[in-house]
């Protein structure tokens, strides 16, 4: 059995891995789901949340597992764990992005989705006065990330997600060979997704290798429209 750590993406919170969470639970795992600083039921106030404290928040769940973990990122959470790994390398089994974002060292995340010219999620921002934080128009949550998944999953997401803070979108990441690149990495692609487009997915993962690459047919939400073949690759990512 293994410890999984689950690290969600922008303006989601712990609550997007309910499903995967009972799935694994029911296979004899444990599982850690914690809430970003500012996401879910966290109370930060947006001003307060940064890259540095999402990582912060990662390093003291690892440091409380009695072994190295499986620790998965989805989306913006693939910047928020290889970080993590940076600082704890010898607390973490596997890297596992799931339709996230791997950058390379210097690189931040809105340098890459400003590339993405498929992506529907930067035409669809909406920005704070202050840009301090942003929200995605109502009207393109489904399509851009739950294309697949049901519409009792959607409306329970519509009303869960919260303002996203914009600083970790332009923090680079600071990585090297020695502790980052020593862990193995797996990467899920999702072939549908309209928030993170396959061909940015693709673009990031053969820049910077991974020891195997998962395809989904799905949306940029497996964890909704696909928990038991996502638990299925998280278990087994070597195949």
């Amino acid at each position: 059995m293994a410890t999984y750590v689950l690290i969600h993406g922008a303006w989601h919170g712990s609550w997007c891995w309910d499903k995967v969470v009972h799935l694994l639970k029911g296979k004899g795992h444990k599982v850690e789901a914690p809430d970003l600083p500012g996401h879910g039921k966290d109370p930060t106030p947006i001003q307060n949340v940064s890259l540095q404290a999402y990582v912060e928040r990662v390093c003291k769940v690892l440091d409380a597992q009695s072994e190295p973990v499986v620790l998965v990122g989805h989306s913006m959470g693939g910047i928020v764990i290889s970080q993590a790994a940076e600082y704890r390398p010898e607390r973490i089994k596997t890297l596992i992005y799931l339709t996230a974002f791997l950058l390379q060292n210097g690189e931040f995340l809105l340098q890459i989705a400003q590339g993405d010219t498929e992506g529907l999620v930067l035409p669809n921002l909406v920005m704070a006065e202050d840009q301090s934080h942003a929200t995605v128009k109502e009207e393109a949550l489904k399509e851009a990330f739950y294309g697949d998944c049901s519409d009792e999953d959607v409306v329970r997401a519509k009303s869960l997600l919260v303002p996203q803070a914009a600083a970790p979108f332009a923090t680079p990441i600071s990585i090297t060979e020695k502790n980052f690149g020593r862990i193995p990495r797996i990467y899920i692609e999702c072939l549908r997704d309209r928030a993170i487009s396959p061909s940015i997915q693709k673009r990031m993962y053969t820049a910077l290798p991974c020891r195997r690459v998962i395809p989904m047919d799905t949306s940029h939400s497996p964890f909704f429209s696909a928990p038991e073949t996502l638990v299925t690759h998280l278990i087994s990512p070597e195949g």
